[in-house]
């Protein structure tokens, strides 16, 4: 540890308080009921190194905000201190507008933010190719209409109307209609943050990753 780390105070924002970051980051890793080495051990840093970011001794960079969002199951805004404005708990099906992406038509079924996510999704026949995604999160699916084909990692599944899927998105997954008229599901996906196209709807945009 150099003298520059371990012994200078934090440094105050503009109106004399420490970032409210750094109190944040404490409250959300108790409230996820994790010690200090456990949580640095997860997030790829030392404990000292974490204890200081819980202190305000050192601000944390966009990478380990995102580590840390991901491993207390919460949201960047939340671990900044951020407030948000309150959302409406109903959400009705007027107010759900379509968006096309690939073919695939999706409605947002949740409020946007929040670190659960819920869509419903028109599944084209023969739009998804080959394609197969691995991300971190969950997904949890459920067929509404038509037949589903599921791959997880070397199993293949034939989902039919009433048939659900709960699994780890670090699985290699695969999803595609199995009937000419398409497949409609409820999707929800805990994936923080993240635009829809970086999961399981739609085939590749230019520059994404599987």
């Amino acid at each position: 540890m150099s003298p520059s780390e371990g012994t200078h105070p934090p440094e105050p924002s503009a109106d004399g308080e420490l970032p409210a970051v750094a109190p944040q980051l404490r409250a959300l890793r108790r409230r996820a009921s994790l010690t200090l080495e456990a949580a640095a051990r997860a997030a790829g840093l030392s404990p000292a190194h974490l204890s200081r970011l819980e202190t305000g001794q050192r601000q944390p960079s966009l990478p380990m905000l995102l580590a840390l969002a991901r491993i207390y199951g919460t949201t960047v805004s939340e671990l900044l201190g951020e407030t948000v404005a309150e959302r409406d708990a109903v959400l009705r099906a007027d107010d759900m507008e379509p968006t096309k992406a690939g073919g695939w038509t999706y409605w947002q079924a949740g409020a946007p933010g929040r670190g659960m996510q819920a869509l419903r999704v028109h599944v084209p026949y023969g739009s998804q190719g080959d394609i197969v995604r691995v991300h971190p999160g969950e997904e949890w699916l459920y067929v509404l209409k038509g037949r589903l084909r599921l791959r997880l990692g070397d199993t293949a599944h034939l989902l039919a109307p009433g048939d659900s899927a709960h699994f780890d998105s670090l699985t290699p997954h695969r999803i595609a209609a199995a009937d000419h008229d398409g497949a409609d599901l409820l999707f929800v996906h805990t994936l923080l943050q993240s635009p829809t196209a970086t999961l399981c709807l739609g085939p590749n945009t230019p520059g994404e990753t599987p």
